[in-house]
């Protein structure tokens, strides 16, 4: 029997909780994917101020939801098989901790997990101006392997309302992970 493909999405505290949020709506849709998430303090301040989501209704996106704190959780260990991970919005902390390898929560050790196990990590750097150390770090995490994907809107599309350009870059995460979609208009030449 095929496992379904596990993909873990981690939320950090960076602004732009609606892309995390467009993901897992997608990833809900597709019977073949199974989410793990975990989500930092400051996630859950932005999904209520950003989003004015109830707790129940984000979890109801989740089909296993981890607690930041639980260092002992499946997506800590190696030896659970993952396709890949997301952190969406990646905030500039998180990047610096997987950067250095200081996994002093689930986030920064699942992420640690996926790097040593050679496994895709995708990152959604959402801050600007970018400083010097936040390059470096991206630079470095990228010279990994890691995929580097901010939410840069694209235009030859013509997206006509805001969702239009979130859809955009969750198809461009979908295509990161290997996940066949259809939420985005590709460019046809």
């Amino acid at each position: 029997m095929t496992r379904k493909k596990r993909i873990i999405v981690a939320i950090s505290g960076a602004s732009g909780t609606i892309y995390a949020i467009n993901l897992l709506r997608k990833l809900k849709a597709n019977p073949d994917i199974e989410t793990h998430v975990v989500m930092s303090d400051w996630a859950r301040e932005n999904l209520k101020i950003e989003l004015d989501m109830s707790h129940m209704e984000f979890e109801s996106l989740c089909d296993v939801l981890y607690s930041n704190k639980n260092l002992g959780a499946k997506i800590a260990s190696g030896s659970f098989i993952t396709d890949g991970m997301v952190v969406v919005p990646a905030s500039m902390k998180t990047v610096a901790g997987i950067a250095c390898g200081f996994s002093d929560n689930l986030i920064g050790r699942a992420a640690d997990v996926i790097l040593k196990e050679q496994r895709k990590l995708i990152l959604v750097p959402r801050e600007t101006p970018l400083n010097t150390i936040h390059l470096e770090n991206l630079t470095k995490l990228s010279k990994m392997g890691v995929h580097i994907i901010p939410p840069v809107p694209a235009f030859y599309n013509k997206p006509e309302t805001i969702q239009d350009i979130i859809d955009h870059n969750t198809y461009r995460l979908m295509d990161a992970l290997g996940i066949e979609n259809d939420y985005g208009h590709r460019w046809e030449g």
